[in-house]
């Protein structure tokens, strides 16, 4: 099959990867379309010191496995996990020790023609999402993880560090729960979607941070963590999202000295994103900046990269 393999130093297309094998509890998908994230593009620095076929937001047809699986459309939770360990026994599979991650840790991804997921980890696309809908649910997943894991409580004054793909579904999320929530972000054209959805925004350029109940950290670099140190006020929550390849260092006093409850918060569960989706309560499509075919990866990928870019997309 062809794939997008990544060796450690060169990304390129490989026109006959191996296609990998579906078996009585993994099965055999084709990939409809696959999302470019910020961390795949982190991976190319270095992060994770991943090898292999990147990519792990995706939607595509089960063509190989469990025969009641076999014809549907389907998306894949990330997570591979033992199923064996104490983690596991607890429902934290996506915190097995012994989990592979597709496409960032042990498993190849989705930038590929075909992608083999375990099959507890599908779960079913209504008919009414589209494929350009259903490919951003490993994301918006990972958004819902937030309320997952706090309250967010009606009165909060939330606020959001970074318009970036997940940024942007952060903020539309956390505005379910809360109608004081305001996204901060660099790029005017980025902040304008939101606003039409009438959610208050901000350039980083022209803010004053007023000191919130909750901050969410979406940046993507380094520097943010300071800015959102900066804006939750004490005993507030600071919400982790961003992972870059880059070492970094903070002074942790203010957050001992403010008693912040600091959350780490990564992938999300699917069934509340795929039922977002269905109810149009969170709106995606506006994101897609381009759509590539596979044979053109590198070009997409080059472009996910460029300051500014939105979501964008390898159909196989």
């Amino acid at each position: 099959m062809r794939a997008l393999n990544w060796n450690g130093k060169e990304l390129s297309l490989d026109p006959a990867y191996p296609t990998p094998a579906a078996d009585k509890s993994t099965a055999l998908l084709r990939v409809r379309l696959a999302g470019i994230c910020s961390t795949d593009l982190q991976i190319l620095r270095g992060y994770m010191e991943f090898r292999g076929v990147l990519g792990h937001e995706m939607v595509g047809d089960v063509v190989e496995g469990p025969r009641e699986l076999v014809g549907k459309r389907m998306v894949g939770e990330i997570n591979f996990a033992c199923g064996r360990c104490s983690f596991c026994s607890r429902g934290l599979g996506r915190h097995c020790p012994e989990r592979r991650v597709m496409g960032i840790l042990g498993a190849d991804g989705s930038f590929a023609e075909y992608v083999a997921v375990p099959s507890e980890n599908l779960h079913p696309v209504p008919d009414s999402v589209s494929d350009e809908e259903a490919v951003f649910t490993e994301p918006l997943a990972a958004a819902f993880e937030i309320v997952g894991q706090i309250e967010i409580e009606a009165a909060d004054d939330v606020l959001v560090l970074g318009d970036g793909k997940l940024g942007l579904l952060c903020a539309q999320v956390l505005r379910l729960f809360s109608p004081h929530v305001t996204i901060v972000g660099k790029h005017e054209h980025k902040l304008k979607f939101l606003k039409r959805l009438g959610m208050r925004t901000a350039l980083l350029s022209d803010w004053k941070p007023p000191q919130a109940d909750v901050v969410v950290e979406a940046t993507g670099s380094t520097s943010g963590f300071k800015t959102a140190v900066e804006a939750v006020r004490p005993r507030g929550t600071l919400v982790l999202k961003s992972t870059v390849a880059e070492s970094h260092s903070l002074s942790l006093a203010p957050l001992v000295i403010n008693e912040v409850t600091v959350v780490g918060s990564r992938c999300g569960v699917f069934p509340p994103a795929l039922e977002a989706l269905a109810q149009r309560s969170v709106i995606v499509t506006p994101l897609i900046e381009k759509v590539y075919p596979l044979a053109d990866g590198l070009e997409a990928v080059a472009h996910a990269g460029r300051p500014g870019a939105l979501k964008v997309l390898l159909r196989s």
